[in-house]
């Protein structure tokens, strides 16, 4: 199980983004939580197997209708804890 701390600048605040990704998260069996930053961006803790983790970002990159992403970066983190679920913050 990989660990993946993700930022997404753009225009993804008001516009859905964290709900969406709660609801695709959810699709893909993936762990952790999503939340709003003051500096405008959103930030998500991911978990789970590569594969899903792949197809997470590429979900990120694109986000709800509405959203328009600027940039999407994305750190492996070495974490013990295990997530129940995703959830947003």
């Amino acid at each position: 199980m990989e660990t993946v701390l993700v930022t997404i600048t753009g225009k993804v605040q008001g516009v859905y983004y964290r709900h969406s990704t709660v609801r695709e998260a959810h699709h893909l069996k993936l762990r952790g939580w999503v939340q709003n930053m003051p500096d405008g961006s959103v930030q998500a803790l991911l978990q789970g197997e590569a594969d899903q983790i792949d197809r997470m970002l590429a979900w990120m990159r694109r986000g709800p209708p509405a959203a328009v992403v600027a940039d999407v970066q994305h750190e492996t983190l070495a974490s013990e804890k295990r997530y129940e679920g995703f959830q947003q913050l």
